[in-house]
């Protein structure tokens, strides 16, 4: 009879063991990966709230301490871990409730140039508790709103007034509103977004043109023609009855005289089609003044075409990569200035001859063609670029110079409008409709 004593039948005692084991070293794998990923995630958020100056601090404070410890200069080490301890206590204005409840408010969102805009900063404490002070900015286009809001009791509120300034044309964004936790020194900064980014259109300066002064559109109901036909606004002759001629057309009184059939004709009219071509040739101005009066201009013109309801069709010059002119939109007054707001000047963009040529190509039926550009394009440009157009085509050419004599005058086919101020425009063009 054999003895099997502590004999394991099968192994089991191994296996059990081995089992043991395996799920030990999957225990550990997790922790250190649990481990691994707390300590990502502590030094990702650690390192967001340093500033540069802290990361110098810290570089200093190393550079200290290894070079104490090698030299043995007790001044250095002290200074290290100083500087350490430093950093490592800024950490602890970070901490604190952030339950605020934040609203940035602008009254309007769009404004002619040079108006003064009020924005309302509101920061309340929903809580039932007191809500520590933190500094409060709202980024304002370029520059930056800052506030020291203190305190706030619960329930309290905090209120500030901000103003935008508005001394050039743009879209001007304003927020998104954010608050700041930093220590004395600056070593660190925690900052949290709250209200949304508002965008606030600055539109350019306008001239209410009188309706018989846009851009010699003398009747705005139709511009007769010298082409004839038998149904029309402008009567032209009498003229005896053919086959085809509409029953309407007979004119009775004539017939009853001349003991013959009589028929009206009138003088074709047609609607005023009015172009603006507004370059953003760089070399076409002599200075940003220049291209501000011409923004202006175009946009005067687009404004009293959309009012009277003339056909109005506003280019800006294409760039070379993307030659063809752009269209701006004329669906109404608003979206025309919201539009006009978005163009400046680059040096890539068409000169003026090569935007008229893609002008006329693109959009036919023009009966008024404005080209509105600076005070640098020569008379031979400007003549070459007005050929582009097809005969019969009123081609004015409205030349920005900043301060100049207004005048008018006619080169060719050509009339030329020079003025120094948007308030020339009207007084000018009323002299070439009176003319």
């Amino acid at each position: 009879m054999s003895d099997l004593g502590g004999a394991r039948p099968n192994g089991l005692g191994e296996d059990t063991a081995d089992g043991r084991l395996a799920v030990l070293l999957v225990h550990s794998v997790r922790a250190v990966l649990a481990t691994g990923a707390l300590l990502t995630t502590t030094w990702r958020l650690a390192t967001a709230v340093v500033t540069v100056l802290g990361w110098s601090v810290l570089a200093s404070a190393a550079v200290a301490l290894a070079t104490g410890y090698l030299l043995g200069w007790t001044e250095l080490v002290v200074l290290g871990w100083a500087g350490l301890a430093l950093v490592l206590a800024s950490f602890g204005f970070l901490f604190g409730r952030t339950a605020y409840q934040i609203r940035l408010r602008v009254p309007v969102d769009r404004v002619v140039v040079g108006e003064r805009v009020p924005g309302e900063l509101i920061v309340r404490n929903p809580t039932g508790r007191r809500l520590p002070g933190v500094g409060v900015e709202v980024p304002v286009g370029l520059g930056l709103a800052e506030f020291a809001m203190p305190g706030l009791a619960r329930g309290a509120s905090f209120e500030d007034v901000f103003i935008v300034p508005t001394v050039r044309r743009g879209i001007i964004p304003i927020g998104p509103v954010r608050t700041v936790r930093a220590d004395p020194v600056g070593l660190v900064r925690r900052e949290l977004v709250w209200a949304e980014r508002v965008d606030l259109f600055v539109h350019p300066r306008t001239l209410p043109i009188p309706s018989m002064s846009t851009g010699f559109i003398r009747d705005l109901e139709g511009n007769p023609t010298r082409d004839l036909t038998n149904l029309d606004m402008s009567f032209h002759a009498l003229r005896e009855y053919v086959p085809g001629d509409e029953r309407r057309s007979i004119h009775w009184k004539s017939t009853a005289k001349t003991g013959r059939l009589m028929v009206r004709q009138y003088e074709e009219s047609r609607r005023s089609h009015l172009l603006v071509a507004l370059s953003l040739a760089a070399d076409d101005y002599a200075d940003d003044e220049e291209f501000e009066l011409a923004v202006s201009v175009a946009g005067s013109l687009g404004v009293r075409a959309i009012r009277d309801q003339v056909q109005h069709r506003p280019n800006r010059a294409g760039t070379k990569q993307r030659p063809a002119a752009e269209r701006l939109s004329t669906l109404t007054i608003t979206r025309l200035l919201d539009d006009l707001c978005r163009v400046d000047r680059t040096a890539d963009a068409l000169p003026l001859g090569a935007l008229a040529q893609s002008a006329a190509d693109a959009v036919a039926g023009v009966s008024v063609a404005f080209l509105v550009y600076g005070s640098t394009v020569s008379l031979a440009e400007l003549r070459a670029a007005a050929t582009h157009f097809p005969g019969g085509v009123e081609v004015v050419a409205v030349v920005c110079a900043t301060e100049s004599v207004p005048s008018l005058r006619r080169v060719a086919e050509l009339s030329v409008l020079t003025i120094g101020f948007l308030e020339d425009l009207q007084q000018s063009l009323a002299k070439g409709v009176a003319a």
